[in-house]
């Protein structure tokens, strides 16, 4: 199973980005999926979770300007990322938790992907 994401990149204060990331491999089924952040000499934090059902919930510090959501079908969950502001600078990570064909469920992380937000 492999967490591969996209779509971040350099944009300026006020503007927008979408990260995707896709789950390929040999899944039985994908719970709740997520993304969190890290910036230089801080903590990784949550940014956003959706479950299986759709529930979505939120960092405060994001709340009302990202919207995370999920394609089941393409096994993909999306971050769309509004009036970004510097302090959003940082890499982005997804995560999923996932039951593998044949192995017992376990949580996942993408590679990363580097948002930088320029004032």
């Amino acid at each position: 199973v492999q967490l591969q994401a996209s779509g971040g990149g350099l944009v300026q204060a006020g503007g927008s980005l979408r990260l995707s990331c896709v789950v390929s491999g040999s899944i039985y089924s994908i719970n709740g999926m997520g993304w969190y952040r890290q910036a230089p000499g801080k903590q990784r934090e949550l940014v956003a979770r959706v479950t299986s059902g759709g529930t979505t919930n939120y960092a405060d510090s994001v709340k009302g300007r990202f919207i995370i959501s999920r394609d089941n079908a393409k096994n993909t969950v999306y971050l769309l990322m509004n009036s970004l502001k510097p302090e959003d600078t940082a890499v982005y990570y997804c995560n999923a938790v996932i039951r593998g064909v044949g192995s017992p469920i376990r949580n996942y992380w993408g590679q990363g992907t580097q948002v930088t937000v320029s004032s």
